[in-house]
């Protein structure tokens, strides 16, 4: 499991921010594909929002990728 460190000063991440900086989607246009698909897991559970807030501890799972913890 690979774990994202948010900016020091914030609480949150936007789901859309991550999956791009995690290179899941090579622009930020496919990240609503990416959802919509259902490839997208927030602490198990299945995730369609991009504007998901994230907070440190969540559990980011997309197909085929190592899961990513936000820290």
């Amino acid at each position: 499991m690979r774990t994202i460190e948010i900016r020091s000063g914030e609480d949150t991440i936007r789901l859309g921010q991550l999956l791009k900086l995690v290179d899941a989607v090579p622009t930020g246009a496919q990240v609503k594909d990416v959802l919509a698909g259902g490839d997208v897991l927030v602490n198990g559970e299945p995730e369609e929002r991009r504007g998901r807030q994230l907070h440190r501890g969540d559990v980011v799972s997309v197909t085929g990728m190592e899961d990513v913890r936000i820290g």
